[in-house]
């Protein structure tokens, strides 16, 4: 039997329905090939957080058809979380990362060749799990129009690399794609399989986008926050790859002594991050970035608390505020 991470435990009524998500995605995922189905076995149960397909589920619990759609929603949740794992292989290729979740990412054990498939393989069983779960062409196009909007959320990102003119709305436009629409999709799938009714349905839309908006924002603090044991990947890495997240671009904004230091580019030496670290801290920047997140989660927050009454409408609540205080 699979485990989730320790987080849901605060929350039971929804790890049972994630534990067959993983089930179910370890039995798609069966295939000839050893070492790649070990590969894709050992990414699905390195305990990651789950996020989206929790927020589907719980989404889809505020409905009323639940109980009679139940193998469709496991399946379709799970979709949710096998083409996130397929986007973590396929952006640590291009990163060339080291460590995902405290261990050694795929690319970096087994070679970019094992996880080119590996991350293909997830990608067909994304659509399998889809298939499973409706015939609608309707959420089919739903679906692939986001993976459209992930890629390029991930373009922009990679257009916008070592660019010291980079905005607030550059910024805005790439974590929209590349993170927040995954929530949204989740959020707003979940909704749909369940039955919620179409005013639910449509805030379930905007709820998602604002929780993914803020995950990433406060993903992008982790990294000039915390420590590389705490992390479990590198630190300051973003600004090593020419990533400027929200910190960053609002010091670019606030302070000109940036400059000279990011126009180094690939050179910057480890006393050139500290003095980017400083700077940051002097100018009250990571502060200013937390309180912008802060503010698509309390909005998330107003939207959740308007949703009809429900039991399941407090863990919602209740795993959307947490995200504030993540460590992870």
């Amino acid at each position: 039997m699979v485990n989730t991470h320790p987080m849901w435990n605060k929350f039971p009524s929804i790890q049972s329905l994630l534990i067959e998500c993983l089930e179910l995605i370890i039995e798609k995922t069966a295939i000839e090939n050893t070492e790649i189905e070990k590969t894709v076995t050992d990414l699905i149960v390195s305990q990651g957080k789950l996020l989206r397909p929790a927020y589907f589920l719980l989404f889809s619990r505020l409905g009323t058809a639940a109980q009679d759609a139940h193998k469709k929603i496991i399946a379709a949740a799970a979709s949710t979380e096998v083409l996130h794992l397929a986007t973590l292989i396929h952006d640590d290729i291009i990163d060339e990362a080291k460590m995902r979740r405290g261990v050694e990412t795929v690319q970096s054990k087994h070679g970019k060749d094992v996880a080119v498939y590996a991350g293909d393989l997830l990608i067909s069983v994304y659509f399998d799990l889809l298939a499973d779960a409706t015939d609608s062409v309707e959420i089919i196009k739903l679906n692939t129009l986001s993976m459209k909007q992930v890629l390029l959320g991930e373009i922009n990102q990679m257009k916008n690399a070592y660019n010291t003119e980079i905005t607030f709305e550059d910024y805005l436009k790439s974590i929209k794609g590349k993170t927040a629409q995954l929530f949204e999709l989740s959020c707003y799938e979940g909704a749909y399989f369940g039955g919620c009714s179409p005013e639910v349905i449509e805030q379930s839309r905007s709820i998602g986008q604002n929780i993914g908006i803020a995950f990433q924002m406060l993903d992008d603090i982790l990294d000039y926050t915390q420590t590389p044991e705490s992390l479990s990947k590198p630190v300051l890495n973003d600004i090593k790859q020419g990533i400027y997240t929200l910190p960053l671009i609002l010091g670019v904004e606030k302070d000109e002594a940036f400059l000279p230091l990011l126009k180094k580019g690939e050179h910057l030496s480890d006393s050139d991050l500290t003095a980017l670290l400083s700077l940051l801290q002097k100018n009250d920047c990571i502060e200013h970035a937390y309180d912008i997140a802060k503010k698509y989660i309390d909005e998330a927050l107003a939207s959740i608390d308007a949703l009809p009454s429900h039991p399941e409408k407090d863990v919602l609540y209740s795993l959307t505020k947490s995200l504030l205080k993540r460590e992870f």
